[in-house]
């Protein structure tokens, strides 16, 4: 059986105009994995996430949950997937997160780098470059991916 992944990205727009903890400072989701055609490639979700790990990455994020501030658009995308019942591994990391990541980190074998698995010329590419274009006027560390696999 596969392990399939889902998700969404989400963005704190007003955040870093008015800061962190206002009021109107809340995530909205801003697009849906599915979109993006991320795929299942076991060794991208080992290095990213931590899910399917035979390979001994250390993951960049794993099971953090569903963050307590999440979007209403996500928890509803959540919900629809039966939320914590039927579903593992939910986690989030942010772009600033993302970005001051050692991308040349490999796996156990030393074979498989995370850049080479999940970064540029991957189907995680197009992932990457949403995320940073949020984090450019929003700034990066207001703009997350939210994922869970079933």
């Amino acid at each position: 059986m596969s392990t399939d992944v889902s998700g969404m990205i989400e963005c704190r727009p007003l955040a870093r105009t008015w800061g962190k903890d206002d009021e109107d400072a809340v995530w909205h989701a801003a697009i849906d994995l599915f979109l993006l055609d991320t795929g299942n490639a076991y060794d991208a979700l080992a290095c990213l996430f931590g899910v399917c790990n035979s390979f001994g990455f250390r993951p960049l994020t794993e099971d953090r949950g569903l963050p307590a501030d999440a979007s209403n658009g996500l928890r509803d995308a959540f919900d629809a997937w039966g939320g914590p019942q039927n579903v593992h591994g939910t986690t989030w990391i942010t772009w600033a997160e993302l970005a001051a990541a050692d991308w040349d980190e490999t796996d156990r074998s030393a074979t498989l780098s995370r850049s080479r698995v999940a970064g540029v010329g991957t189907r995680w590419a197009s992932v990457w470059d949403v995320m940073r274009t949020l984090g450019e006027p929003h700034g990066p560390e207001h703009v997350r991916i939210v994922i869970w696999f079933d």
